[in-house]
């Protein structure tokens, strides 16, 4: 095992100035090199062969510093690095800028790192890159890395810190490494969080295991995003922090869904903001997140973008925004997203679940569920790691809704979950859902605004193509005039794509509506449970008739009118030991009742049910379809 001190990583491979620096040929005249002094004139191109430690480096409009090919020069000053910018908004090429840099000036030159994604390649760079042999110091700004001792297999201690653009504190790639107490700050934009370009840790490939014990990371800029895991890495972030905040985004840039050229989160997801904490990506990624606090500003804290059999995972965590909008976890593909004896404190979302086949579930921390996922993801964790984990609930507090749908996916909620939100537990996009809530241990659901699902079509206007990019510049329009009735589509029945919830062994009381337009129908089962409320097809209407980038915080928020199903069935089964307490009026299209099952109206009032027009008896044991009109009086 090679031992590297902050010493041997700082001296090695430094000359004095004027022994290394070679002047360019295309320079208009010569750059001035004299002892401890880098002086780089307008117009002249500075061409450095090796790392270079210098006290003083002056660097003129116009005047450029570049590395031989296939190499990167970095700036540090101090032992931060800094003075380092984007050439091009949509571009990947940074360069030292203009200005007087003085102290511990080290120019840095290292091996490209070129990281492609999709239509673009990234030259990275990065303080500490460890590859499959440990530590690449070709790689490595090693500058940058100050205190602490670093190891082919571990750093412990040591602190990185940026105040340029598009640097990353650690790469590691196809390597086991564990970074202990590591300290990092960036603070500048980074360029791609699907890349992980100007990321404080990035774990790329298969053959990655990486573990972060006791970390702090702290981020704020454009897409400098703290943890990435990415390409079939297993990263493991424990007792640690992670905590980004947004930065100004480039005058020209524009908003798209583009990922290479993302910046920003797509408004149409009623969120705002330009960084998030963690992102995982690729084919095979795996994320844990245990015994951490990890927070955005705004966006996300907790997310999951593209590739397949992703595997999120938060256990006895702290996460959420310190913003008025954001979400906790994003659950997209077949990305599986599991939360055990977590904290939300988020702005917007719990989960936005954009399909078509995630799985999403909260619930306890039970040393069951957190043995058998160590197991799973092989954690690593030891006896005792396992032993000191105190058994938790979970618990959501949600500043406007609980979970998202605008894609297709699975819920559950179980354990002694408490999900509190602002307004409707559930929100599903016209979805096909598959939400299963036991509370047979406590769980709860605690919506203020007194919507427990809300069913709505899809109000996510899309991009638009300007110019051959994909343009965050959609505009929502609230559809007008009664939906036309769709032939074929049986709103008694349930369909495997409708809007589906089961509830078991909890007492509810809140409203349902199926506000849709199109075909799709709310699937309601109650088992062992007790429900208050209205449960209803709907006509959903948005408080304001169009939605753009200028008020998307209006996106899924609309009243409802009762009325009859159009293509909007409201199935309702009430099991075995279910009671079913109707306070306002209710249009449904099927009702089937156990033998022991009930549906009444509250103390001191009368219920009268219709099915189409005819006064009829909801009696135990029978099932009724058509149009069923309920009403309270």
């Amino acid at each position: 095992m090679t031992l590297i001190t902050r010493r041997s990583l700082l001296i090695a491979g430094t000359a004095a100035a004027g022994a290394v620096l070679v002047p360019a040929a295309s320079a208009t005249a010569a750059p001035k090199a004299t002892g401890s002094r880098i002086t780089v004139g307008a117009g002249e191109t500075y061409r450095i062969a090796a790392t270079t430690r210098v006290g003083l480096l002056t660097v003129a409009e116009g005047g450029t510093i570049t590395a031989p090919d296939g190499h990167s020069v970095t700036l540090t000053v101090d032992g931060a690095e800094t003075g380092q910018a984007l050439t091009a908004t949509d571009g990947t090429l940074t360069l030292i800028q203009a200005g007087t840099y003085r102290g511990d000036v080290v120019l840095t030159v290292t091996q490209d790192n070129p990281v492609t994604y999709q239509t673009l390649t990234f030259p990275f760079r990065q303080a500490l890159y460890v590859g499959a042999d440990g530590v690449d110091r070709d790689r490595s700004v090693l500058a940058a890395v100050l205190g602490g001792k670093v190891t082919d297999t571990l750093a412990r201690g040591v602190s990185v810190a940026s105040t340029g653009e598009c640097f990353d504190a650690v790469y590691v790639k196809n390597a086991a490494y564990t970074l202990q107490r590591p300290t990092i700050s960036l603070t500048g934009n980074g360029r791609c969080d699907f890349a992980g370009y100007g990321a404080a840790v990035v774990g790329t490939g298969p053959s990655t295991k990486l573990v972060l014990d006791g970390a702090r990371i702290g981020t704020k800029g454009v897409v400098r995003t703290g943890v990435i895991a990415d390409d079939g890495a297993a990263v493991l972030v424990k007792n640690s922090t992670v905590r980004t905040r947004n930065g100004v985004l480039p005058a020209d840039y524009r908003a798209t869904v583009e990922t290479p050229y993302m910046q920003s989160v797509p408004w149409m997801l009623g969120l705002d903001g330009n960084v998030r904490a963690t992102n995982l990506v690729g084919r095979n990624s795996r994320a844990t997140y245990l015994n951490s606090t990890v927070f955005s500003e705004t966006w996300g804290a907790l997310s999951v973008e593209g590739g397949s059999g992703l595997k999120l995972t938060a256990i006895n965590c702290h996460v959420g925004n310190t913003g008025e909008y954001g979400y906790g976890t994003y659950a997209i593909g077949d990305a599986t997203v599991r939360v055990l004896g977590s904290r939300f404190d988020v702005g917007s979302y719990a989960t936005i679940i954009a399909g078509p086949a995630a799985v999403v579930h909260y619930g306890d921390s039970t040393r069951e569920a957190v043995a058998a996922l160590d197991t799973e993801l092989g954690l690593g964790l030891s006896k005792a790691e396992l032993a000191a984990l105190p058994v938790r609930s979970t618990v959501v507090r949600s500043g406007h809704f609980g979970y998202m749908f605008f894609g297709a996916g699975t819920l559950t909620l179980d354990g002694g979950t408490v999900i509190e939100s602002e307004r409707a537990t559930f929100l599903n996009k016209g979805q096909q859902t598959a939400i299963s809530v036991d509370g047979s241990k406590g769980a709860r659901l605690e919506p203020r605004d007194g919507i427990i699902l809300q069913m709505i079509e899809l109000d996510d206007p899309g991009p638009v193509n300007v110019g051959g990019k994909m343009m965050n510049v959609g505009v929502y329009t609230e559809p007008t005039g009664d939906p036309v009735k769709e032939t074929g589509f049986d709103v008694t029945a349930a369909h495997s794509t409708d809007g589906a919830a089961t509830f078991t062994a909890i007492a509810l009381k809140g409203d349902f509506y199926n506000g849709v337009r199109k075909g799709k129908n709310m699937v309601l089962t109650f088992e062992g449970s007790t429900v208050e409320g209205v449960i209803s097809a709907s006509e959903a209407r948005h408080r304001v008739s169009t939605i753009d980038a200028a008020n998307f915080q209006e996106l899924g928020i609309v009243t409802n009118t009762v009325r009859a199903a159009v293509n909007n069935g409201a199935v309702v089964r009430l099991d075995s030991g279910s009671v079913w307490t109707v306070t306002g009026t209710s249009h449904l299209t099927s009702i089937a009742l156990a033998a022991d099952a009930a549906v009444k109206a509250p103390r001191g009032k009368r219920l009268t049910v219709t099915v189409d027009g005819t006064a009829t008896v909801l009696e135990p044991g029978t099932t009724h379809t058509g149009a069923i009109t309920l009403t309270v009086s």
